[in-house]
């Protein structure tokens, strides 16, 4: 049967946009003509773009006046493709004048519940982006799990980063911000009167300056999730002093979103964790090399099992078979789960150092480091050596007038860490190459050790 403009069940329709009403249209419309939905990072460059492009073979692009520049070399080798633009200057068609009136009565999905729904490319911090395959069932059980942990009311506005199948469920509003400003993102918070967000650490470490040098609303804000990384306590703290609870969420792409929450009701004891593992979900600890399951309180690879894992890479079967294992996802992280059911991230599998037979984790040097007065953000990767294979090695970004020596690093590890974990060397950088979800770009760094 043909549909609408020659898009089928189960074809791939691209969008490159920001939060807006745009691509929330092109999310619904797509799901309802059976479609799945290639959501591209708009920071990409366009080799970047050209590569998911490619790899997913879409029928039709969706995009926004502001991405033209980037995306016409790869349209260009695509010229069968269906354009939907947005906005003066767009490729295409123009979005305003195809829109219809809204249908009444009830939109019926024509896809299966096992069908992606979307198709996420992760970030690729360790290599080739690929494409995750999320389901209608995995989104819509992810959102169930969220909403089940959380304190997420119909009655509530929500600013929307993510996730927006939530909202969705609870029928709460969703107010979309296209950027992130720490100084514009208050005045959103105050005027449209936000109960709940969600961001990275380092975006709340810079609201919370603000805060700190300026007078801001924060009445309405109930509860901020914050993820991608170990939320500092102090953010925590800040938090709190503000009237706002900071949660902390541990997330992989590969699971539509939350693994595990902490929320202030868990308990305060609990803070350094990453919580409990959301309803209808498993987590348990794995040796990576025998996939023998650890006893409570070893350190292992996090695998975690639900009706929320994705169904696959898209057009990569090996990728695929080296993270399912019977229907358990190798998350690739480092964990420990303490008697409490707690579950404690440690770093990332591929991150370890191993220096003269002994495993190193950078996170727990980053850690001590953090504590250091005069450090704006850092990170610890290892750098080949003829004697012990590896050395870990620091690369520090000071605060602006910060008086910090290489001598004053070292020290620190000696007074808190064994010997063989303690940095050898300084590198101080003027800012750490990030991915677009603000996740440390360690390969890069390792190039440069």
């Amino acid at each position: 049967m043909a549909w609408p403009n020659g898009v089928q069940p189960r074809n791939r329709i691209a969008v490159c946009a920001k939060n807006g009403e745009f691509i929330c249209a092109a999310l619904f419309a797509a799901a309802h003509l059976g479609a799945t939905l290639v959501v591209l990072n708009w920071r990409l460059s366009s080799a970047e773009l050209d590569y998911a492009l490619s790899d997913s073979k879409p029928v039709a692009l969706l995009s926004e006046a502001v991405f033209s520049p980037a995306l016409e070399p790869v349209v260009e080798k695509h010229p069968g493709w269906l354009l939907v633009g947005s906005g003066e200057g767009a490729l295409g068609t123009c979005y305003d004048s195809i829109q219809q009136t809204p249908a009444t009565g009830r939109i019926v999905w024509t896809a299966a519940a096992d069908a992606p729904a979307v198709i996420m490319y992760t970030s690729g911090t360790t290599g080739r982006p690929k494409g995750a395959m999320l389901s209608h069932e995995a989104l819509i059980n992810t959102a169930m799990s969220t909403t089940a942990t959380l304190d997420w009311n119909c009655d509530y506005r929500f600013l929307l980063v993510a996730p927006l199948i939530c909202n969705m469920l609870r029928g709460c509003s969703c107010v979309l911000a296209a950027d992130f400003d720490p100084v514009g993102i208050w005045g959103v918070i105050q005027r449209e009167r936000i109960n709940m967000m969600m961001t990275v650490p380092l975006m709340l470490q810079a609201m919370f300056q603000i805060a700190r040098s300026r007078e801001v609303d924060t009445s309405s804000l109930a509860w901020v999730i914050c993820g991608a990384s170990m939320v500092p306590p102090e953010l925590i703290e800040a938090g709190a002093a503000l009237g706002i609870q900071v949660q902390q969420v541990y997330g992989i792409t590969e699971c539509c979103g939350a693994l595990t929450f902490w929320t202030q009701h868990m308990g305060m004891a609990h803070k350094d964790s990453h919580g409990l593992a959301v309803l209808n979900s498993e987590l348990k600890i794995v040796d990576p090399s025998t996939h023998q399951s650890m006893p409570e309180g070893s350190e292992g690879e996090i695998w975690f099992r639900g009706p929320m894992v994705f169904s696959g890479y898209w057009n990569n079967p090996e990728a695929t078979e080296a993270v399912l294992v019977d229907g358990w996802y190798r998350t690739g992280d480092i964990g420990r789960i303490d008697s409490a059911g707690f579950l404690h991230v440690i770093d990332r599998l591929k991150d370890m150092i191993i220096s003269g037979g002994e495993n190193i984790y950078p996170a727990e040097i980053e850690a001590v480091l953090g504590q250091l007065d005069g450090i704006l953000e850092l990170a610890v990767v290892g750098q080949a050596d003829e004697r012990y294979g590896e050395v870990p090695v620091a690369f520090i970004v000071r605060k602006e007038g910060a008086i910090l020596s290489e001598a004053d690093v070292i020290n620190a590890c000696r007074e808190k860490l064994a010997g063989y974990k303690c940095v050898k060397r300084v590198e101080w950088v003027s800012a750490l190459p990030r991915n677009s979800v603000g996740k440390v770009l360690k390969r890069e760094l390792q190039s440069l050790a």
